[in-house]
């Protein structure tokens, strides 16, 4: 039983962060989260070099990072930076031999690594320097290097077919809590619901039966003051609105101030040939797009200077919505009524 005021406070924090059980928080209790994802993937990355991996190790912390359990990550994550570096290569040679940059959210280290880890790839000399970069890190550059790679590992994992477009959610994670389908209380009722699924029309383009959003280019700047591109979203069609976007979305409310989490399964979807946006989607567990806020209407190449950003940082803010877009102090009005939700969306360029 914890008696200290402080201590109880300080297990209710931890629980909420972490979504462990209040017991278990309090305790720090270590146990073990199922399923475990399958990390098979890893054996073929030419970064171990040859060196035995612990993939039942980094299973148990990615499921541990799934499952937000705090108290399992700090002690796998320090077994697996103090007796498995070859392995913490391989979770971040994953992502970031993938990526085309880290992005502005990770680490100085992981900046410095990632392009080690992108040569890799291709050049068995480059992915053995980037085990051996890893391996002569003190903890605290491992420790990061580890915590930007679970970052995206917690969102997903690495399939073997597709790790050129991680991140994927391994089948059998815990799904994306979505709110009540407002139709099982009519199901419940007795009255008889027909889908579209129910009809078996075939491919049928759904994005105009939900609300729609138009988008506003904007650019903001990060708490250390670099510049990073930003997306505004207004109501372009009925039912178009917060309410609606609290429904579709797990965005958090933001004040304008500091930044909104990163979540890797938004994608901006960006096209090279003309330098234009082409749409703001979530992509579910199957690896298809189940969400979609704002598609294009016709192809508007970009400034270059915003293009240029949008390239170098490879991140978007994305903030929403606005009444009228066209007033400069409605992204503001929006964030004081506490009317504003964000996230920090991955650019998928095409």
């Amino acid at each position: 039983m914890v008696k200290s005021h402080g201590k109880k406070q300080r297990a209710k924090n931890r629980s909420r962060r972490t979504g462990a059980a209040h017991a278990s928080a309090a305790a720090n209790a270590v146990h073990r989260h199922e399923p475990l994802p399958d990390m098979a993937v890893l054996e073929d990355l030419p970064h171990r070099a040859g060196r035995e991996l612990d993939a039942e190790l980094a299973a148990r912390l990615v499921a541990a990072c799934r499952g937000r359990c705090q108290p399992c990550q700090r002690t796998l994550a320090k077994k697996l930076r103090t007796e498995q570096r070859p392995t913490l290569v391989a979770l971040a040679a994953a992502i970031y031999a993938t990526l085309p940059s880290p992005g502005f959210v990770a680490s100085p280290t992981t900046r410095a690594w990632a392009p080690l880890a992108r040569a890799g790839k291709t050049d068995p000399a480059a992915a053995a320097e980037a085990l051996a970069s890893v391996e002569a890190m003190d903890d605290a550059s491992a420790s990061d290097l580890l915590e930007d790679a679970l970052d995206h590992w917690a969102m997903g994992g690495a399939s073997a077919e597709e790790i050129a477009d991680m991140v994927k959610v391994v089948p059998g994670a815990p799904p994306r809590q979505r709110p009540a389908d407002p139709m099982d209380a009519f199901r419940k009722a007795g009255v008889k619901v027909v889908t579209l699924d129910d009809l078996d029309l075939g491919d049928v383009d759904t994005y105009h039966l939900a609300p729609n959003y138009g988008v506003t280019l904007m650019k903001t700047t990060t708490p250390d003051d670099q510049p990073m591109p930003m997306l505004v979203l207004y109501p372009e069609t009925e039912g178009a609105g917060i309410e609606d976007l609290e429904a579709r979305t797990d965005w958090e409310h933001w004040g304008l101030h500091g930044m909104p989490d990163m979540d890797p399964r938004w994608r901006v979807r960006a096209r090279i040939a003309d330098r234009s946006l082409r749409g703001l989607v979530h992509v579910g567990p199957d690896g298809e797009d189940d969400i979609e806020l704002w598609r294009a209407a016709e192809t508007v190449s970009l400034p270059e200077h915003w293009w240029d950003l949008l390239d170098r940082v490879q991140h978007v803010l994305v903030a929403g919505p606005v009444k009228t877009p066209e007033d400069p102090g409605a992204l503001q009005s929006a964030g004081d009524a506490g009317e504003l939700l964000a996230v920090v969306a991955r650019v998928a360029f095409t």
